[in-house]
């Protein structure tokens, strides 16, 4: 990064780092991401740099590659016009105060010298980290029409550095809710991945998305969110339940858990879910509402009776659970369900403890890799059913599933002997 920057001040270009990079030193916290604004056009920097990408040149933007080979993006000064509340025009030609006015938040609008090692700092971003505040460039109301986004992005930050939010950026925040339908849902999707990956306790961010009716304008099905699901995302940072390749879904899954198998899918459709990601939550979530019920109330129970904080459920009824759920959602389900249960009890609703939803999870995933559960696990296929007599069709499927659920019972009972055995039993009734 100080290579480029001095290359195009050498050159005469007014150069500064600016963004997340300057808020996140100030911070204290490591950021390599390091973006530069300068007085030079996009023709003048790619004439400057060997390895340039044009990630944006439409808005002032070339990708800069340094000898590392990482990438920095390198934008011309600039001030926006005609903006929409979604889209904006750019203007060039400007001073590095115009380009530092145009940005959403104060924590955002500085700028650092890294030659002359100097931080330009014209809208008090400092002394608001310093009082953990997030607070709009000048007029909120007016960030806020400018790009609507951007109070999604407030709450973002406020969430995400524990940070309070400066009242007169709230109450815009609130003005804007109403005028958030003018957002593509691939924006707000991709707000709302940022949220569950940045941010290690979601629900705060989630309350906020509700008070300000965010959720009232672009996702009504929240609107009354329970509690439990928005806490339950907050749980998937806690050691033992923190998985990271998965943690977006299992919050999404916590978070769309209350909601009804065909509002859930018409949601996740409208937000612009992947087909993967939505496979992922509808199972998650459908699995979590047929068996919930069923296995907490069992484990509440013992709690009840016995006094005992253990699992005590024999092998024999945790078999179906494993099947209904399928081997490779097992883990995922175990975090899940742990995840609501424990939102339950700091909630202070009767729910299963976390010893019970640590066994239980253990349990579970010994019988997926060691127990046959699925109809492919049997010790006879179709065709040795054909073989044995059984009418390909519906019977065919029939005679399967009571294998399975007699193997489901026993596992000792998946040999070739007793099930072909129990085939002929079946086909004589």
């Amino acid at each position: 990064m100080l290579e480029i920057a001095r290359t195009l001040t050498n050159a005469g270009f007014e150069t500064w780092c600016v963004g997340g990079a300057v808020r996140d030193a100030l911070l204290g916290n490591v950021h390599l991401d390091w973006d530069l604004a300068t007085a030079a056009r996009p023709p003048e920097v790619q004439r400057l740099f060997k390895r340039t990408i044009p990630v944006g040149i439409k808005f002032g933007t070339v990708g800069v590659v340094d000898r590392t080979g990482r990438m920095h993006e390198v934008t011309t000064f600039r001030r926006d016009f005609n903006a929409d509340g979604r889209h904006a025009e750019v203007e060039f030609g400007v001073s590095l105060h115009d380009d530092l006015a145009r940005r959403d938040f104060t924590i955002n609008a500085m700028a650092w010298d890294p030659i002359g090692h100097r931080l330009e700092d014209p809208f008090g971003g400092r002394a608001d980290l310093e009082r953990r505040v997030v607070r709009a460039v000048g007029d909120p109301d007016a960030r806020f029409q400018e790009d609507r986004l951007r109070a999604l992005r407030a709450i973002r930050f406020a969430s995400r550095f524990g940070f309070e939010i400066d009242p007169a950026t709230w109450g815009a925040i609130q003005r804007s809710a109403p005028h958030f339908g003018r957002l593509s849902a691939e924006r707000v999707k991709q707000e709302l991945d940022k949220t569950m990956e940045q941010v290690r306790r979601p629900s705060e961010a989630l309350a906020r998305w509700q008070s300000s009716g965010a959720f009232a304008t672009l996702i009504p099905a929240l609107h009354a969110l329970p509690d439990r699901y928005r806490l339950a995302c907050d749980a998937m940072a806690m050691p033992g339940l923190s998985t990271r390749p998965l943690r977006r879904t299992l919050r999404f899954a916590a978070l769309f858990a209350g909601l009804p198998a065909t509002t859930l899918r018409e949601t996740l459709k409208a937000l612009k879910f992947s087909n993967l990601e939505t496979a992922a939550i509808v199972s998650l979530t459908g699995n979590w509402n047929e068996l919930d019920h069923t296995i907490s109330q069992r484990l509440v129970e013992q709690q009840r009776a016995s006094h005992s904080a253990g699992l005590g459920i024999p092998d024999r009824d945790l078999r179906p659970w494993v099947a209904a759920i399928g081997r490779t959602r097992v883990a995922a389900f175990g975090r899940l369900t742990a995840a609501i249960w424990w939102a339950d009890r700091t909630l202070g609703v009767a729910a299963p403890t976390a010893l019970q939803a640590r066994a239980l999870h253990r349990r579970l995933l010994t019988i997926a890799f060691r127990d046959p559960i699925e109809i492919g696990d049997l010790a006879l296929d179709g065709d040795d059913l054909r073989r044995l007599g059984v009418p390909p069709g519906p019977s065919l499927g029939r005679v399967l599933q009571q294998l399975l659920a007699l193997v489901l019972e026993d596992p000792a009972r998946n040999s070739v002997h007793v099930l072909s055995q129990e085939v002929a039993r079946l086909t004589d009734v």
